[in-house]
């Protein structure tokens, strides 16, 4: 998939991008800087790739002029790939050139990505309050939230893609919450999937949920993204063969260690306090409740999981739309409190938004 339309003379067909992708938001690291990838296919006689990085006015980030991304051994079989470091903030517009050589200042072809961003990436995964069933979709107000469905990176709108639902989410509200924070870009991939156990993420279940959540990592290369986000408890606590507390515990610490193992690096998981539901008919469901909010406790005292938000309060139909899943107003607190996790944890801070109630 071509990310940049190529200009130059007759050899222009012959170049173009890969990577960056329109929109495409890199991990940004301790030093507040990542390394952006750039790569794609080289006009004929090009031996020396540059790259610079132009950002508008008043954006965060800083602009890098024309930097050698690729030569010699990085360019071969009519292909390059190198790196360009920028740092945190964008959008920036990256402009590739090809050239001869060092000593020959003709430019053989040119290649830009207008929306390229070093911020933060997150992985949301769960059930159905993660994913699209929440009432109203809700879109991004800000420029710098994106989507992304394996492909392409789009302005965050729900429903989130590649995913299951066709409601509503809280990410695009975290998304402008974090973007007004750190003024980067925020990027979410969906892994959600609905109404199954803990016990169908763990390695080798029928349905391959972790296997396909580290699949869907790994296109972010390594510590390319900031977290996964989990937001589940319901299919486990809302049955009368409910899921005991140590069978919980015991299941998603072998998700998320698996997570880790696989993908090479200790991965920040949130766990979100959350698996509420209503009652139905004489099943109250107390008890399976109680049993996994034990569980989920255990994970964050044992360190294995980072506290996410509590949810289990935002109960009737002030904050739900169908007794379950979130309407308006639970969307928006949903979105607050995760946002208030992920700033005292990370130590962001926010003036604009508003402590939820």
């Amino acid at each position: 998939m071509m990310a940049a339309l190529v200009t130059g003379p007759s050899l222009a067909q012959a170049a173009g991008l890969d990577f960056p992708l329109e929109r495409q938001v890199f991990q940004r690291n301790a030093e507040e800087r990542a390394k952006v990838k750039v790569a794609g296919t080289v006009p004929a006689d090009a031996t020396l790739v540059e790259a610079k990085a132009d950002l508008g006015a008043g954006l965060r980030g800083k602009a890098v002029n024309w930097t050698v991304v690729a030569r010699g051994g990085q360019i071969k079989d009519g292909r390059f790939s190198g790196s360009l470091e920028l740092e945190t903030g964008g959008w920036y517009t990256l402009t590739v050139r090809f050239r001869k050589s060092a000593a020959d200042p003709a430019v053989l072809a040119e290649a830009t990505v207008e929306r390229v961003g070093v911020g933060d990436v997150f992985i949301t995964a769960g059930q159905s309050n993660s994913v699209n069933y929440g009432n109203p979709r809700q879109t991004s107000k800000e420029a710098l939230s994106v989507y992304f469905d394996g492909k392409q990176f789009t302005p965050a709108a729900d429903p989130i893609p590649d995913a299951c639902g066709s409601g509503g989410t809280p990410w695009p509200i975290l998304g402008d919450m974090l973007s007004r924070t750190t003024r980067a870009p925020v990027c979410f991939r969906s892994a959600t999937v609905n109404w199954l156990r803990v016990r169908e993420w763990v390695p080798g279940a029928s349905s391959g949920n972790i296997e396909r959540l580290v699949e869907r990592a790994k296109w972010f290369g390594p510590a390319g993204f900031r977290a996964v986000l989990w937001v589940q408890g319901e299919a486990d606590a809302g049955r009368p063969d409910f899921t005991p507390a140590d069978q919980y515990a015991r299941e998603a610490a072998a998700m998320i260690n698996f997570s880790r193992q696989k993908l090479g690096w200790p991965v920040d998981w949130f766990v979100a306090g959350t698996c509420y539901c209503p009652p139905h008919g004489a099943q109250d469901w107390k008890e399976g409740i109680t049993a996994v909010l034990k569980a989920q406790k255990v994970l964050w005292d044992k360190g294995v999981a980072c506290h996410g938000p509590d949810t289990n309060d935002l109960v009737g139909p002030g904050y739900r739309h169908d007794g379950i899943h979130f309407g308006p107003r639970g969307l928006l607190v949903h979105a607050e409190r995760w946002y208030a996790v992920l700033s005292a944890h990370y130590r962001w801070t926010n003036p604009v938004t508003r402590p939820s109630k």
